[in-house]
């Protein structure tokens, strides 16, 4: 099992959770399809509920919630990228000309956190570990396996996560249009223009990958579970990959690796 035991480093995506209308049905749901178990959590942590995978965590689901007055926020996973300081962070994605959508917070003893926007306009969260590192197991199936930054402008949201988190933009051969994020010389996540398969005015974004054995049956069994389709099971690079819904409205991805091939561990 690609298991994590040790801290990401700063930049490093770390953690994904979903803001969810029914939390108990996403938790059911996700439970079916990827094997996760999960329950709704304390009150004073407003029921959010870590999922695990085969004893480690793997994902968080929460009920959706807004501030009185304010809209509810979108049925969406969000990815988490791993910081040694939040409030330095803060700072920095101010400077950088992102946008705080939620100060730094206290999380009870396991870490500190914030939600931002990057300048055009796709939400992230930043993790400060304390006693929580984030995902305790990846690259494997049914677990976190990429996080790519779809976005309407490549140049500006590469200059940003790179003064921001020390995420450094590069372009990948053979793959026009398409950027990693390195932190040091490891390649942690993806960028891209926002592709054609998704529905007109979908905001920026950063979308979850999740590993699975089998694509084309995990979209089956999705279907089937009132999911639905965004970007039918095709072959690419690195695996046969679909873009997918859950029940909710939740967009993510399924990739299942090429025969023989294993990503590796954070």
């Amino acid at each position: 099992m690609p298991a994590v035991t040790a801290p990401y480093k700063p930049g490093t995506p770390c953690w994904i959770d979903l803001m969810a209308s029914d939390q108990q049905a996403a938790l059911d749901f996700y439970r079916d399809l990827f094997g996760w178990q999960g329950e709704v959590g304390p009150a004073e942590f407003g029921g959010y509920a870590v999922c695990t995978l085969n004893g480690r965590p793997v994902a968080g689901i929460m009920a959706r919630s807004a501030p009185e007055g304010q809209p509810l926020p979108p049925v969406a996973w969000t990815t988490y990228l791993a910081s040694d300081d939040a409030d330095a962070s803060s700072r920095a994605v101010a400077d950088a000309g992102g946008t705080i959508l939620y100060p730094v917070m206290d999380v009870g003893t396991v870490g500190r956190m914030l939600v931002a926007a990057d300048p055009t306009g796709a939400v992230f969260g930043v993790w400060q570990k304390v006693d929580f590192i984030g995902a305790g197991v990846v690259n494997e199936p049914g677990a976190l396996t990429w996080n790519e930054l779809n976005t309407t402008d490549t140049d500006a949201a590469g200059r940003f996560y790179h003064q921001a988190l020390g995420l450094r933009p590069a372009t990948i051969q053979g793959m026009e249009g398409y950027f990693s994020f390195n932190v040091g010389e490891r390649t942690v996540g993806g960028m891209q223009l926002l592709p054609p398969y998704l529905a007109p005015q979908t905001p920026p974004h950063w979308m979850a990958y999740f590993s699975v054995d089998d694509t084309d049956s995990t979209v089956d069994a999705l279907v089937k579970a009132g999911g639905s389709v965004l970007q039918p099971p095709f072959d690419m690079q690195a695996g046969r990959l679909a873009v997918v819904q859950d029940p909710q409205g939740a967009v993510f991805a399924v990739i299942a690796a090429p025969e023989g091939q294993t990503p590796d561990s954070p």
